[in-house]
C-alpha cells in the first residue's frame, strides 16, 4: 500500500498536479461523512487525507477544531473510523492517508494501530506530533504492517532535518506553506517567491513527492502551489467550512465538496 499512494502522486503530478482534500472522519456524523467519502471521488480527488477525530488537535486551526468536536459529540470513536475506511476501500482504489495525533496511536497500541491501518486499506499515516527523535516505534510499525510514514517538512526545517526524515518517510513529504497551523485563507494565485525557494530547496533534499497543505483555499492558491513546484495540493479546512455550511443535510455537503473538489481538480490540470 505505501508503494501505491507514492505511484498514484507521481501519476497525477505527470498529469498537473494531485489533489488531496482533507476531511475529519465521522463529521458531522457517521453516515454523512461516508457519503463524503464517496463524494470527494466523484469529485476526482486523486487521495484522501482523512482525519480520526481528537479533542486536541495541536496542528489544526479553528474550522478543523470544530470538525472534530461534532465528530466527537456524535460519538464516533476510532473504530468506527476503521468501518468507514474499509467500506473505502471496498469500493474504490483512491489511496488514504490518515492525519492522526500520537495519543490515539498509543491508546490504541502502537502494533495494533498500524496493523488496524493495514486492514482497513489505510496507505500512509502522517502523526502530526510526533517528533522525528521519538518516531523510531511508529515507522518500524507502519513498514511493519505495509503502510507509509509521513512526515512534515517545514520552512524552519534545517537540510539536515529533511534527509532524516526522507531516510524515514515514504509516500510523500508534507510541505507546509506556511508556519503555524491549518486553515484556509483568500484564495490567493501568483507567483510565491519563497515557496518556489522553499520547495526547490526540499527537491534537492528528497526524492519523495512533495505535497503541499496549510492555507490552500481554491483553485487559485492550488494553481500557486503548483506553479511553485509542488507535486500536489492538500486542501482542508477550505472542505471541512463546507461541510459544515450544509450540517444536517448529507446530500447538499456532498454536493458541496464534490463541486468543489471538481474545481481544484481542473484548476491543477488546466494550468
Amino acid at each position: 500500500m505505501s508503494a501505491r499512494i507514492e505511484a498514484r502522486l507521481r501519476a497525477a503530478a505527470a498529469r498537473g498536479g494531485a489533489i488531496v482534500p482533507f476531511v475529519v472522519l465521522g463529521d458531522p456524523d457517521l453516515t454523512t461523512s461516508d457519503r463524503l467519502l464517496r463524494a470527494l471521488c466523484e469529485g476526482g480527488a486523486d487521495c484522501l487525507e482523512l482525519g480520526l477525530p481528537f479533542s486536541d488537535p495541536p496542528a489544526d486551526g479553528p474550522v478543523i477544531q470544530a470538525a472534530d468536536v461534532r465528530a466527537l459529540d456524535a460519538g464516533t470513536r476510532v473504530d468506527d473510523c476503521f468501518t468507514l475506511l474499509r467500506a473505502h476501500a471496498e469500493r474504490s482504489d483512491v489511496p488514504v492517508s490518515l492525519l492522526v495525533y500520537w495519543n490515539l496511536v498509543l491508546q490504541r497500541g502502537v502494533d495494533r494501530f498500524y496493523a488496524d491501518c493495514a486492514a482497513a486499506g489505510v496507505d500512509a499515516v502522517l502523526v502530526a506530533d510526533l517528533p522525528l527523535e521519538h518516531s523510531g516505534e511508529a515507522v518500524a510499525a507502519a513498514r511493519t504492517h505495509g503502510v507509509a510514514p509521513v512526515f512534515l517538512a517545514t520552512p524552519v526545517s534545517s537540510d539536515a532535518r529533511i534527509r532524516a526524515l526522507s531516510e524515514r518517510a515514504a509516500g510523500y513529504l508534507y510541505v507546509t506553506a506556511r508556519v503555524g497551523v491549518t486553515g484556509d485563507r483568500a484564495d490567493e494565485g501568483g507567483a510565491d517567491p519563497q515557496l518556489t525557494a522553499e520547495i526547490a530547496r526540499l527537491r534537492g533534499l528528497s526524492d519523495l513527492p512533495l505535497l503541499c497543505g496549510f492555507g490552500i483555499s481554491g483553485p487559485e492558491s492550488v494553481r500557486r502551489v503548483l506553479d511553485a513546484g509542488a507535486d500536489g495540493a492538500i486542501v482542508g479546512s477550505a472542505v471541512v467550512r463546507r461541510v459544515a455550511e450544509h450540517a444536517g443535510d448529507a446530500e447538499a455537503a456532498a454536493a458541496a465538496v464534490r463541486a468543489f473538489v471538481a474545481s481544484l481538480v481542473a484548476a491543477a490540470r488546466d494550468r
